[in-house]
């Protein structure tokens, strides 16, 4: 993308004029006569248009040279970078045959009077099939297996764990075929006799068995409570769930295990009580981009010349998801040309592109001439009148695309048979194309390291460069490592959308790859690099405000917990806005000072800051500080806001 260069003066004839005028009534007031006839207006006409003059000139220099020297070494802008996340189709029923969402279904956030539609695709298709139970099973502490294939079809009630139940105790559920990442609704008719456990918080933990053994799965609903009643469990298998022989039957397995009670929390009495089971699969759930599907388009007609340039009609075009093919006509059939970064080694054979992906512009290789007066030619050259087309592209990306969980509903793709769809989770991911002083800046540094890892800077500059979707990027020495040895501790972009989930905190899978392989590539022999996110330390806020009576207490409290949730966010969090300080604790007297700017509140009465364990949930006790590890981040756990009228 051709780089725009600013203005260091924006101040035209006109402009001169007007401040000159404005100046005279201040100074002479007794100069009244402002009309063009006059003598003294017609000097400074004079002048404003030397001024004028002399402001084109400046505009031409330094920065103008500046930024046409970063386009000569190669410095583009980057792209925005696209938001992503798993999005659930929900069927209107089970259904006898399996039913595809096919890539590039599109769904959408609502419409409003004051937005547009945040449009996502899906990357991928995924298939609902229809399951049916095959077996089940009891599996106790101490290895005792309890088949229930004749029970649960004689309506007999059996008793799902040991008695006394014990932590281990599973039920075993045996799928007739695997359905990775399908959401299986479980239906149970259970009971338990006597006391049963906290229905919200019932000590039963949900797998499914994958390659990897067991994996936990998410639990969407349970109106058992825990097999407390009859009712319904909506678990989301994995993506990885494949058929295993286990006791000499092959099936999908997914089990519910008991495990240790939660904090405050009741373990089962007695074992609770079956007498009939039915599964089928409810919906699946695919990664989306947050772009827009385009199909293919002719982008001309070659003139047989070097340096070509095409333009797509979409733009900026999201080359890191779906790579953009582009085809020439070569006879009566199509030739697939190559998109390469660059034609630095490309030869007049190769048929090779490049991608501008922020402008969407499509070139062709050039003819350098050399210093012996020869000239060379990198990338070859379509004949006269061939004709140039691309196949199916992306376009999107930003950071509008960090939306809250549950705001993607809109399918704007019919499906027969899916009646909703709906984000589970936040996106993340998405980032706002580059700015000309965020480009200046790495240009400087990649002149410098020539494209070599051996500051932190360069570490930094080449992950940045490797995944743009990343927020923050931060290179420290390696703990308990080698000297040399360094982290890259890495930072997803999440945007202001509120409380965030602590697995969004990790970025996706494929950054990680892209940094990893750029920097490997790059760095001194003998350097061990570890690529990882960082170490976070929750925090939960518990605070009692007094609202001044000019807005409701549920908005001010809604307020107050947005403004913690943007104030203690590792991405846009800390005082100037940029991301909470790597290493620095949170102190009382800042949480203070951002309620008290809350619109409604007339008093903070009282705030109390507790360190939570992310992994666990466990809430420590409360503090005036807390304390964050050497490049630690604090984020937000789960705050309290009480608000008083």
């Amino acid at each position: 993308m051709v780089l725009p260069a600013p203005d260091l003066d924006d101040r035209r004839f006109q402009d001169f004029v007007d401040d000159a005028k404005r100046l005279v009534q201040r100074r002479c007031p007794e100069w009244t006569d402002h009309n063009v006839h006059d003598p003294g207006v017609t000097v400074i006409e004079a002048l404003a248009m030397m001024a004028d003059q002399l402001v084109y000139r400046l505009n031409r220099v330094p920065d103008r040279l500046h930024l046409r020297f970063l386009e000569l070494v190669g410095v583009r802008l980057h792209p925005p970078a696209a938001a992503r996340v798993p999005v659930t189709f929900w069927l209107s029923a089970a259904q006898p045959e399996p039913i595809v969402v096919p890539a590039g279904t599109e769904v959408a956030s609502r419409r409003t009077s004051s937005s547009e539609p945040i449009c996502f695709t899906t990357a991928q298709p995924v298939t609902i099939p229809p399951v049916s139970l095959l077996e089940l099973r009891s599996v106790l502490a101490d290895g005792t297996v309890r088949e229930h294939r004749e029970d649960r079809t004689s309506g007999r009630r059996v008793k799902l764990f040991g008695e006394p139940p014990q932590v281990g105790d599973a039920l075993l559920v045996g799928l007739d075929q695997a359905a990775p990442a399908c959401a299986i609704a479980v239906r149970l008719d259970c009971r338990i006799d006597g006391i049963g456990v906290d229905p919200t918080s019932p000590p039963l933990l949900w797998e499914a068995w994958t390659e990897d053994g067991w994996t936990p799965c998410t639990v969407d609903r349970d109106t058992t409570g825990g097999f407390n009643q009859p009712g319904e469990v909506v678990v989301h298998l994995p993506p990885g769930h494949v058929t295993s022989l286990v006791g000499g039957l092959r099936a999908g397995w997914l089990r519910a295990r008991i495990v240790e009670p939660p904090e405050h929390g009741t373990a089962y009495s007695s074992s609770p009580t079956l007498s009939s089971v039915d599964v089928a699969a409810v919906g699946a759930t695919v990664a989306a981009v947050h772009a827009e599907l385009v199909p293919g388009e002719v982008l001309g007609t070659s003139e047989g010349v070097p340096a070509q340039r095409f333009d797509l009609r979409r733009a900026p075009v999201l080359v890191g998801t779906r790579p953009l093919e582009l085809e020439v006509s070569e006879g009566d059939g199509w030739q697939t040309w190559q998109t390469v970064d660059d034609f630095a080694d490309s030869t007049a054979d190769d048929t090779h592109a490049v991608v501008d992906p922020a402008s969407g512009g499509v070139e062709l290789g050039p003819v350098v001439r050399l210093a012996d007066g020869s000239v060379r030619q990198h990338g070859a050259v379509p004949p006269a009148a061939a004709v140039l087309r691309v196949g199916p592209y992306l376009t999107g990306g930003g950071a509008s695309g960090n939306v809250a969980a549950g705001v993607l509903r809109v399918l704007r793709s019919s499906i027969p048979y899916v009646a909703r769809v709906e984000n589970r989770y936040p996106a993340r991911g998405g980032r706002d194309a580059e700015t000309l002083d965020e480009a200046r800046g790495r240009g400087a540094l990649a002149i410098r390291s020539r494209g070599r890892a051996v500051t932190a800077e360069d570490f930094e500059h080449l992950a940045r460069d490797a995944a743009p979707g990343l927020a923050r990027v931060r290179c420290v020495p390696a703990e308990d490592g080698r000297p040399g040895d360094v982290r890259l501790l890495v930072v997803p972009a999440l945007g202001d959308v509120g409380r965030v989930p602590f697995d969004a905190l990790r970025p996706a899978e494929d950054d990680l790859d892209r940094v990893a392989t750029s920097v490997d590539a790059r760095r001194l022999v003998g350097t061990r690099v570890v690529v990882e996110p960082p170490v976070y330390q929750g925090v939960t806020v518990v605070a009692r405000l007094r609202g001044n009576g000019t807005r409701s207490a549920d908005d001010v409290r809604d307020e107050a917990l947005a403004a913690l949730h943007r104030f203690l966010s590792p991405v846009v969090g800390g005082q100037d806005g940029t991301g909470w300080p790597f290493g620095r604790a949170l102190r009382y007297g800042e949480v203070f000072a951002v309620l008290h700017q809350v619109p409604g509140v007339e008093l903070v009465e009282d705030v109390r800051l507790f360190p939570a364990d992310p992994v666990t949930g466990a809430r420590g006790e409360a503090v005036a500080e807390v304390e964050v590890g050497a490049h630690g981040l604090v984020f937000s756990y789960d705050h309290q806001v009480r608000v008083a009228s």
